[in-house]
């Protein structure tokens, strides 16, 4: 399928518009807009424009969404805080307590922050990402709708409960893991389906909880396998991080968990955990950032399996594919562009942006 080309610019422009027509206040909607573009300009389509009606606009409509949330604190210690996230857009509110989470281990070297009663706040990576200027390493998890069936189960119960980690370096880029805990994500599923292709063994389940490589049969009653596939692959190591998340995003935080989160009649109760900490806490930054460089460099140089000559560092290519697409505009498929079309005239805000170029 054909993509059109977009300004970043153009697109940050037309994001900002899109939910200042859902009265959501000027600096939520940058906030909203810079998360949604960090997750295509690191190729993570599946968490970028893609849901900016479908998801986010659509629960703003039916008044799931709150546009004007109150963060409000439950409870407080110099290193943690619970917070209620009043409904408020995901990226809002992840932003905010993250900001908070930050603050904390300036002052103690350590802080946690968990949130309850939030929504879908796009990729995790943006969050703990956040703690990196501040010479910290930065925690980011949340529970999501339920999409993954634990290691012998046959149903949905749990999200796909994203883990991020990003921590600093010095010379070299940082390590940046943001990664799902099942094996794919769902949109993948949807990909091979609607190319009439069969989808690899061990990526999902049937209704029955048999393994198949249909995708219709994985997206109708099925369910996706955590990450390392069936009991066989050591599945149950993927089932227990994503039980791991659901545990601090859900249930420390007091949040919805395990099928219960984002049901679409009612708000998504999503919960989320983040962490950050000071590295001069327990030594020296610039010592911790030279050996960081090591490490990363001693990987980078290691032999190489025959035919491969390249080894890559968590968040390296998401690094160069965003400076990539900062000089050359995101990429957006075709039928992504036409949703996006379509919504914008449901709402007023007509997507009029010309592309820079269309390629296959």
């Amino acid at each position: 399928m054909s993509r059109l080309v977009y300004r970043v610019e153009d697109l940050r422009d037309y994001i900002i518009r899109f939910f200042l027509k859902h009265n959501v206040p000027l600096e939520d909607a940058q906030i909203v807009a810079d998360v949604l573009l960090a997750a295509d300009l690191r190729g993570v389509d599946s968490h970028g424009v893609i849901r900016l009606d479908s998801y986010y606009g659509s629960r703003l409509r039916k008044g799931l969404i709150d546009p004007h949330p109150q963060l409000k604190v439950l409870t407080e210690t110099p290193a943690t805080l619970a917070l209620d996230g009043g409904t408020g857009l995901g990226h809002v509110v992840g932003y905010k307590a993250m900001q908070m989470c930050i603050e904390k281990a300036r002052q103690v070297g350590v802080g946690m922050v968990t949130v309850r009663n939030s929504n879908h706040y796009g990729i995790a990576g943006y969050y703990a990402m956040m703690a990196l200027e501040h010479d910290m390493i930065g925690i980011s998890f949340t529970n999501s709708q339920p999409l993954v069936a634990p290691t012998y189960g046959k149903t949905r119960f749990l999200g796909t409960n994203p883990i991020a980690v990003a921590v600093p370096a010095g010379k070299e880029r940082p390590y940046v893991l943001d990664m799902a805990t099942s094996i794919v994500p769902i949109g993948r599923i949807t990909v091979y389906q609607k190319a009439g292709k069969r989808i690899p063994e061990g990526w999902g389940i049937d209704k029955n909880g048999n393994v198949t490589t249909d995708p219709g049969e994985v997206l109708n009653g099925g369910a996706l396998l955590p990450l390392g596939g069936t009991d066989l692959m050591r599945g149950y190591k993927g089932y227990g991080l994503a039980l791991w998340v659901d545990i601090f995003a859900g249930v420390l935080a007091g949040a919805a968990t395990g099928p219960e989160v984002g049901k679409s009649d009612r708000p998504a109760n999503v919960g989320h955990y983040f962490a950050a900490i000071r590295v001069d806490a327990f030594r020296p930054p610039e010592e911790f950032k030279a050996e960081m460089d090591a490490l990363i460099q001693g990987l980078k140089n290691a032999p190489k399996a025959e035919g491969q000559e390249r080894i890559y560092i968590h968040g390296e290519k998401e690094f160069e594919l965003a400076e990539k697409y900062q000089k050359e505009g995101i990429p957006l498929m075709r039928e992504v562009v036409d949703t996006l079309i379509s919504a914008g005239k449901e709402v007023g805000v007509p997507f009029d942006l010309t592309p820079l170029q269309e390629i296959d």
